[in-house]
């Protein structure tokens, strides 16, 4: 039986340059690969996987999964930007990897700016992916401490909270550290203008 992998992070800890590092190997290696993204991620492109580094991969943007059948001989799927897929899409993933013995590699967010768990995540986590989290540290001036949390922001450097749980883009958004979450969210804290 195939598995699925789910490496997750805040947002600039390298999951979609990580994603074209392993299509680019799978290459050189001969290996058969399928990139998918879902059409809500039209950020860079609206077909192609672009990291914040400039690392570009090939992919079908999918609404859905409901008719998503991979080329016979294909021995990964990598997803990108996974959290914005349904739970039924999930399903869709582990049946592919249990009847057809393809790894299936999803990149994404576990939780949201208002710390709620993504569906899609969650629902990961539920079928027993192999869970990989991908550090990065956070962007507060001078803090060395994991960031584990996204704040987001207007354009007047005002914290969000609440709202819709996808909007996409990196401008209005920060990866920081529980500490400074709790802070900035709570209101003890405030961005710099």
């Amino acid at each position: 039986m195939a598995k699925i992998h789910f490496y997750y992070g805040v947002m600039g800890s390298s999951k979609s340059a990580e994603l074209g590092i392993n299509a680019f190997n799978f290459d050189r290696t001969g290996n058969k690969w399928i990139a998918i993204k879902p059409t809500t991620d039209d950020r860079d492109s609206k077909t192609d996987i672009v990291s914040r580094i400039g690392v570009k991969t090939k992919a079908m943007a999918l609404k859905n999964l409901d008719n998503f059948n991979p080329k016979r001989g294909t021995q990964f799927i990598l997803v990108d930007e996974v959290q914005f897929f349904s739970p039924a899409d999930i399903d869709k993933l582990v049946y592919i990897a249990d009847h057809n013995k393809i790894t299936v590699v999803c990149y994404g967010l576990m939780i949201d700016s208002n710390q709620n768990i993504f569906p899609a995540s969650k629902h990961l986590v539920e079928v027993g992916a192999e869970l990989h989290r991908m550090d990065s540290v956070c962007e507060m001036d001078k803090c060395t401490r994991l960031a584990t949390h996204h704040i987001r922001f207007d354009k007047d450097k005002n914290v969000i909270r609440g709202g819709q749980q996808v909007e996409v883009g990196a401008s209005q958004y920060m990866s920081v550290c529980r500490k400074h979450f709790n802070m900035l969210y709570g209101g003890e804290m405030v961005l710099k203008k």
